[in-house]
Parts: C-alpha cells; structure tokens; sequence
C-alpha cells in the first residue's frame, strides 16, 4: 500500500476519534510551548545582557585590589589598598594597548537640596571616564582637568538623582547641592540609562572629579578600582597582560608571588553571564522536556487502546492481502501525525506565549530558528519511538484470531 493510502486512513482514523485525537496531542503541544517559550527567554536574556554590557564599552578593563594573605587570613579585596596614583601614572604614560584610564573612588551617603533629599553614590573619576564607560552628557558639560587638579566641588549627576532634588522641572545646571554635607555645584546633567538587568539604578549616581572624593569626602590616598579602554575589542588579551607587568613592577611584586591586584574584561564578564544564562536555560528546557517524555507515553497508550479496538478492522485488511508492513505503517503514520500536528500548535502556542512575554510582560524573549527545528525532529522521534510497540503488536496479530475478536 502507497504512503498516501496509509496517510489518509490514518488521517480518517484521527479524525473518526478528534477528542481523544486532541487529548493525546495536548501533551505535545503544551510540552513544545514550554520548551520554546524557555528558549526564547533565555536567548532573549543573553542578548539583553550583552546589549547592555555592549553599552558600557566591549574593550573595558577593571582594575580592583586582589585579596591578600596577612596571618593565614584571606582579607576582602575591598579592605585592600593597592591601587594608588602611581599605578594610574604609569599606566597612562606606559600601557601600550590602553587608550584611555580613569582611577576610581566611591563614597555613599545623603545628597540635599534645600527641603529634597535622597541617597545616592559619589563615583570619583577622571575626565576619561565618559568615553571609557560611552556614558554622554544630556544638558552641561563634564568637568576638566583643572577641576581634578584644583580638587573642583563641582559634580555631573544622574537622572535620579535630578528627579529627586529638583522636582518641579528645574535646570539643576549651575545650582549647588550637598553630598555628605559637602557643598557642590552641578556642572551636568548625564543621559538616562535607567534600570539593568540586576534591578540596579544607573542613573541614581554623582560623579565629581576624583581629586575631590578623595581629599572632601573619603580622606582616602588609595583607589577603589581603575577603569581602562584598551585600544580594541580584539587587544583586550594584550592589554590585560601589559598591565599586568606595570602593576606587578609599580607593586614591586617578586618574582612568584601572587598578583594583589585583579584585572577583568567586559569580554569576560560577557562570556561567563552567557555561560549562566545558558545553563539556566538549559535546566529549564530539560525540565519542560519531562512533559514531552509523558505526552509520548501518553501517546503510546492511546494507540494501544486503538490498536486493540481495530483488532477486527486490522484483521479484514490482512485478508484482503495487506502485509505486516503495511499494518505497521500505517499505526506508525498515525502515531507521526499525531505528534507532529501536536508540535505545529505547540510552536504555534509557543510563539504567542513569547509575543505576551515581550509585549505585555515587557520581558525580552527571542525564539531562536534552530529551537523550533529540533522541537520538529523531537515530535517525529516521538511519533516513532512511541508508536513503534502499538505498530509491531497490530503487524504481528494473526488476521484469522483478528476477524473472530469480539
């Protein structure tokens, strides 16, 4: 018998039981949907991160104190003070593969204006420090180098912070507000970023020259971090080891002892927030796939229910002469049909799911092509896997046996 026959009888089979039909099928369908919709999220995820990551500079390199030993007691980086001037000296004036540096220093605390206040972070920079984190400035200026020499009170804030202190709609340019009780007059305001993928607020910042922080609010002769752009995306390796050997030389580091400092790039830190996602993915995708596990069973026992009611209808045909084969096929096309039809509304399903996720829900979730390919090549898997024992035990009856079935 031709594939065609097979198929239409096995279509007419389906749809002479459209309930029971259906019901096999939701376990497919709901099975596919989740495992697509787990897809798009975590393939939507990783490109959000690396969208935002992607705005803040491919080629950024962070400089942080290393945790030290004293006493056979590994000490918090943060307690560390290792970065000092020198090291920013030397690295503008020696790093080969570094094309601009910013020293950096944080002080947290309450910022004021007049009867509006709010708490905020004071990040001590260098004038570098808008092209190295690709940051601009909506309305003002940034401050110059004489304002780190001069240790300037002058600061750029953040949309946030604007927003809390100047409620009623006022250009916070030239007006003088108090950080720590510290007076300082915003020069700038810095362009929106808003919220990242971590809940934090990047707009709710203060940046004022470092000088300042340092000597006005910290009373610190140490940096939190320093902040580099090596040249390209493609020299961040090379740039990561030139500054490894200045540093180990300014920190007259012998030969064998360990780094007291920590460089990483943003590559790397992209790299391993890819690896997370992915493995959250892939944890989410194993556990949606235990639902196409139980559909395919469920499909199995539904064609052995129909096996056994067709036991007369299976042996009439044997006696016209259809062969084993033939009998086998056509339980295994109506098995296929059945998944397949189940992984089509299942892709279906999985679609819209994702559009809600990204219209209504607001969360990023892209279907990635090949998601929708396997989760075809599954259902056929499963149509044949779990069709196959209802097919041999309808291929195997003896048609004499099969006409007498009652």
């Amino acid at each position: 018998m031709s594939i065609a026959n097979l198929l239409k009888v096995a279509l007419k089979a389906i749809l002479n039981n459209k309930a029971r039909s259906f019901l096999s099928m939701l376990g497919i369908i709901i099975g596919v949907a989740a495992v697509i919709v787990m897809m798009a999220i975590g393939q939507g995820s990783k490109e959000s991160i690396h969208k935002e990551l992607s705005t803040m500079g491919t080629n950024l390199l962070t400089i942080r104190p290393g945790a030290d030993m004293r006493g056979g007691v590994r000490l918090d980086p943060s307690a560390m003070q290792t970065l000092k001037q020198i090291d920013y000296e030397t690295i503008l004036s020696e790093a080969k593969f570094v094309k601009k540096a910013s020293p950096e220093v944080t002080s947290s605390g309450q910022v004021i204006n007049g009867s509006n206040n709010t708490t905020s972070t004071c990040y001590g920079e260098s004038t570098d420090y808008p092209s190295i984190k690709l940051w601009n400035i909506e309305s003002g200026q940034f401050f110059t180098e004489e304002d780190v020499k001069k240790s300037s009170k002058v600061c750029i804030i953040g949309k946030t912070v604007v927003k809390e202190l100047f409620p009623n709609g006022q250009d916070p340019v030239g007006k003088t507000i108090r950080f720590k009780n510290i007076p300082f007059r915003v020069i700038g305001v810095l362009k929106g970023k808003g919220y990242n993928n971590w809940g934090m607020d990047q707009d709710n910042v203060i940046i004022a020259p470092y000088t300042t922080v340092m000597k006005r609010l910290s009373a610190q002769t140490h940096f939190n971090s320093i902040v580099c752009s090596a040249l390209t995306e493609e020299l961040t390796d090379a740039a990561i080891e030139d500054l490894t050997q200045i540093l180990r030389r300014t920190h007259k580091l012998k030969e064998g002892e360990e780094d007291n400092f920590t460089i990483r790039s943003q590559q790397e830190f992209m790299d391993t927030m890819s690896s997370t996602m992915d493995t959250i993915t892939i944890i989410l995708v194993v556990a949606a796939a235990f639902s196409l596990l139980v559909a395919g069973i469920g499909i199995m026992n539904i064609m052995l229910v129909s096996v056994t009611e067709r036991t007369k209808e299976i042996g009439l045909r044997m006696s016209v002469g259809a062969r084993g084969l033939d009998i086998s096929n056509q339980f295994l096309i109506e098995s296929v049909t059945i998944s397949v039809t189940g992984g089509v509304l299942g892709v279906l399903l999985g679609g819209l799911l994702t559009w809600a996720c990204n219209t209504w829900v607001g969360y990023p979730a892209v279907i990635p092509m090949w998601s929708v390919i396997v989760s075809f090549a599954v259902c056929v898997l499963i149509g044949i896997g779990f069709g196959y024992i209802p097919a041999q035990k309808a291929a195997r009856m003896d048609p004499i046996e099969a006409i007498r079935y009652e």
